[in-house]
């Protein structure tokens, strides 16, 4: 766990680089409409590859590779959120997830 502060920082580096590159405002709000805008793209990824919704031809691979994407990209959004907010996540995982540190 102890390599996610810096893990989040990446992300964030990532975003701030996308955003100049788009001419998009990098604020919070942003990355909180991103990170929706992520998981609701999740959401469709799933519901294709479990035969919720139209698959668009794509095969079962294409699917599962789909999943992972979008599943990438919505812990890729959370983590940003995380540095943006310096939030101690280690700290909050051993909390709330009854983690003992350094396991």
């Amino acid at each position: 766990m102890h390599n996610l502060p810096q893990l989040a920082d990446k992300f964030r580096t990532a975003s701030m680089a996308y955003c100049a590159r788009n001419n998009i405002e990098f604020t919070d709000d942003w990355i909180l409409m991103k990170l929706q805008e992520e998981v609701g793209e999740l959401f469709q990824a799933w519901l294709m590859k479990t035969g919720r919704a139209r698959d668009k031809g794509h095969t079962k691979q294409v699917l599962e590779e789909q999943l992972a994407a979008e599943t990438a990209d919505a812990l890729g959004m959370i983590m940003v959120f995380i540095s943006s907010q310096n939030i101690d996540i280690n700290k909050y995982i051993e909390k709330k997830w009854n983690f003992k540190p350094n396991e």
